[in-house]
């Protein structure tokens, strides 16, 4: 499976990046295909390819803001949670995007 998403706190410092990383781990570990896009204090970092959303069979937002450029997601299967339960249930949200993809399928 192929996730994209994009993580961003209120402060966009320790939660947007630890909200990333926690995911990702989350989804290799899975043995899923896995980008997350920061968008933090310093600006959007590992930004996403339109061709990365485009072969997404599911998109996480991870975020507690307003996301730039959350139209390129549109038509997608998208899950929004806040960066505190990425952060803290990594494991069951990367869980959960597998079951949304394989009821929709």
């Amino acid at each position: 499976m192929k996730i994209v998403g994009v993580a961003a706190c209120t402060v966009g410092i320790a939660h947007t990046y630890i909200a990333q990383e926690k995911l990702e781990n989350a989804g290799k570990k899975a043995g899923h295909d896995i980008q997350i896009e920061t968008q933090g204090t310093i600006g959007i970092e590992n930004a996403l390819t339109q061709n990365q959303v485009d072969e997404a069979d599911i998109v996480i937002l991870a975020s507690d803001v307003k996301i730039a450029g959350r139209e390129r997601f549109e038509g997608k299967r998208i899950i929004q949670v806040t960066t505190e339960i990425a952060v803290k249930s990594p494991n069951k949200l990367i869980q959960k995007a597998a079951e949304v993809v394989s009821q929709q399928k």
